[in-house]
């Protein structure tokens, strides 16, 4: 699959360099401005928050208990207060010269926040007032990592893929060893060589955990394992024009199937008996594509990109039996697959623009070109049967949304700030109702807001009661070299636990 040429090693991307000259200015045109909204929204917001806010007309319910290597669905609730405060932070130390450090991939628990990090995974502790960069735990893995999960179990177990005996920088051998990791403790779980993956490479090979299982895809073969034994359930070859080149899991396992030749293929997508790898049903998808994405499995949505290199329209589908229910036009959207600090890791299971909901799909918005008189941009929900805009949830001048993911039948959703009086927020949306609910209120640090809030650079998540923002690549501070960077921050609440 084609994602464009990958980024130079050792190059940091332009669009990083320019937004703080963006923010900067955006800052001098809002100040005013920003104070009265600021003011105004902060209170009308503590006081709904106060009397209870839209609570009692939330449409979902509390979640039913998971088996434990079922995909973690968990639904927030408030917090007691919506005023934030540091929970976890950690400064990577060590960047010398132009050197960089990959990290694809940030998980959370309720007690700990990980992050798959060059040829390791780090967990730190959860916890109110936090020492600054002290580690819980430090899993070393002999190589680099090359593929990631973005999924967590419900006991928090997780998969990753290693390139073993490079510790240095990737693209110099074979992801050939797969392994899963307790994130709660940071120990290794089981770790298995995958056969006859010579060929896996940090920009074509991904891993998806579902139903128990973890699928690995490569450019020219699968592999499933166990979850719990590390048992291998089945594998394929490429033994005609036609093979798995990409899996998405979570509730159900798809394959994007690659045929003919790499300048031209053809593609379709099929979902898979977990266990088995037999197909259940296939979608054959138009020919002339330049990439497709699958950012959700369950229900089955596919984002292409047709006739130029971004994605031009999602494909919905009957989840039994793969009949395409509607085509969304992407038309003025962002749903942000691939990503730019991940060109080196296959990210087609993700896309940072958009969220999937059991009956929704929440798509932003580009930015708006008058960043002075209307709100920088919003998040329409559209109903995944028909394909029509259901609903709107608007940003405010010089405040962006982004969609972080679904809860219940709400989206969570993230208010940037980038200027020094409006706070930035998570907070809840029912799109039914257009009810919000302030869920945590803060401001990120004012020297890595803009990166720190850019989903195309770093992951966004939220997770039981806690807001995570964690840079995908790690670079020198050219100002101060000396400095470690900011590699994650989180933020919970401060309010009392009765």
């Amino acid at each position: 699959m084609s994602f464009g040429p990958p980024p130079p090693m050792y190059t940091q991307p332009a669009p990083a360099e320019d937004r703080p000259r963006a923010r900067r200015l955006r800052r001098v045109l809002g100040a005013v401005a920003a104070v009265v909204i600021a003011v105004v929204c902060l209170g009308v917001g503590l006081l709904w928050y106060n009397a209870g806010g839209p609570t009692k007309e939330r449409t979902d319910t509390a979640t039913a208990r998971q088996a434990a290597d079922a995909i973690r669905r968990t639904v927030e609730k408030p917090p007691v207060s919506p005023e934030g405060q540091v929970v976890v932070q950690h400064n990577e130390s060590g960047l010398t010269g132009r050197q960089q450090r990959f990290a694809p991939v940030t998980w959370a628990t309720p007690k700990i926040a990980a992050r798959a990090l060059a040829d390791r995974i780090e967990g730190y502790q959860i916890e109110p007032n936090p020492d600054w960069d002290a580690k819980a735990w430090t899993l070393q893995l002999g190589g680099h990592v090359c593929a990631v999960s973005r999924d967590v179990t419900a006991d928090d177990r997780t998969a990753v893929l290693v390139e073993p005996g490079n510790i240095n920088s990737p693209q110099q051998g074979a992801c050939d060893e797969v392994l899963t990791v307790d994130l709660d403790t940071g120990k290794k779980l089981w770790q298995q060589k995958v056969p006859e993956a010579r060929a896996a490479s940090i920009t074509s090979t991904n891993v998806s955990l579902t139903q128990g299982v973890v699928a690995i895809a490569w450019v020219d073969g699968s592999a499933a394992y166990d979850m719990d034994s590390g048992k291998r359930l089945w594998g394929t070859r490429s033994t005609s024009q036609c093979h798995d080149s990409a899996y998405a899991g979570g509730g159900a396992l798809l394959a994007l199937v690659k045929c003919g030749d790499s300048s031209d293929p053809t593609y379709r997508v099929e979902k898979l008996e977990p266990r088995t790898g037999k197909t259940v049903w296939r979608y054959s998808v138009s020919n002339g594509l330049k990439s497709i994405y699958l950012p959700s499995a369950d229900p089955p949505v596919i984002a292409v990109e047709a006739g130029d290199y971004r994605v031009t329209d999602l494909i919905t589908l009957n989840p039994k039996t793969g009949e395409r229910l509607a085509t969304i036009s992407m038309d003025g959207y962002d749903p942000k697959c691939g990503g730019n600090a991940e060109a080196f890791f296959e990210a087609v299971d993700k896309c940072y623009g958009m969220a999937v909901g059991h009956d929704r799909v929440f798509v932003m918005s580009k930015d708006t070109d008058d960043v002075t008189r209307k709100p920088e941009n919003h998040i329409t929900a559209f109903d995944l049967e028909k394909g029509t805009a259901v609903a709107k949830f608007a940003g405010r001048l010089f405040q962006r949304v982004v969609p972080v993911r679904v809860n219940g039948d709400d989206l969570i959703v993230f208010r940037t700030s980038e200027d020094d009086v409006q706070p930035a927020a998570v907070v809840d949306w029912n799109p039914r109702t257009d009810k919000e609910t302030p869920y945590l209120l803060f401001h990120l640090p004012e020297d890595d807001e803009g990166e720190l809030s850019d989903p195309e650079q770093s992951d966004i998540l939220y997770e039981q009661g806690h807001a995570f923002f964690a840079r995908r690549l790690l670079t020198r501070d050219l100002v101060h070299p000396r400095n470690p960077v900011l590699s994650v921050i989180g933020v919970g609440t401060a309010g009392l636990k009765h």
